[in-house]
C-alpha cells in the first residue's frame, strides 16, 4: 500500500518507524480506532457522529478524557509500556493548557502504537511521538485500563 498522509503534517512518520495496516476508510476516525471501534466516527458533533451518552459534546481534552472513561480508562502519567495495561494517548494543538483535541493513538501489547490517520489508513508506529507535528500537535494526555 502507498502512504497517503501529508508528509509535512506528520514529519516523524517514515517507512523505518511505521507501517500501514489497513487501507483508507472514511466511516471511522482515530478516536473510534483508539476506542477499539472501526465502524463509526467518534466526535462530539451531535447528529453527525457518535459520542458517548452523558459526556459533554465539546471539543475539549476534558470531554475526550470523559469519553474514554466510559470505556473503563482512567488518566495515567505517561505512555510507557506496562504489562497487562492498554493505553491511549490524546493529542492536541494550541496554547498550553488550552489545546484542542486533534488525534488519539492506542498502544499495542508490543509497545508500538496504532493510529487511524483521519479518513486515511490505519498504521502502526514505533513511538507515540511519531505522529506529532503540525497535523496533530503533540501527545498531551494518557489514559489506561487493564488489557482484556
Amino acid at each position: 500500500m502507498t502512504r497517503r498522509w501529508p508528509a509535512l503534517g506528520l514529519p516523524g512518520l517514515n517507512p523505518s518507524t511505521s507501517r500501514i495496516t489497513s487501507p483508507e476508510a472514511t466511516y471511522y476516525n482515530c478516536i473510534a480506532w483508539a476506542a477499539g471501534e472501526d465502524w463509526r466516527w467518534w466526535w462530539p458533533a451531535p447528529g453527525v457522529a457518535y459520542w458517548p451518552p452523558g459526556v459533554e459534546a465539546s471539543e475539549t481534552i476534558e470531554a475526550f478524557i470523559e469519553a474514554f472513561k466510559t470505556l473503563g480508562y482512567s488518566e495515567c502519567m505517561d505512555g510507557s509500556l506496562e504489562t497487562g495495561v492498554e493505553k491511549v494517548a490524546l493529542f492536541g494543538s494550541g496554547p498550553a493548557g488550552r489545546e484542542a483535541p486533534t488525534h488519539a493513538a492506542r498502544q499495542l501489547e508490543s509497545g508500538e502504537w496504532t493510529s487511524k490517520l483521519g479518513p486515511l489508513e490505519d498504521i502502526v508506529h514505533s513511538n507515540v511521538g511519531d505522529v506529532e507535528g503540525p497535523e496533530y500537535g503533540r501527545a498531551i494526555g494518557y489514559l489506561s485500563r487493564p488489557r482484556s
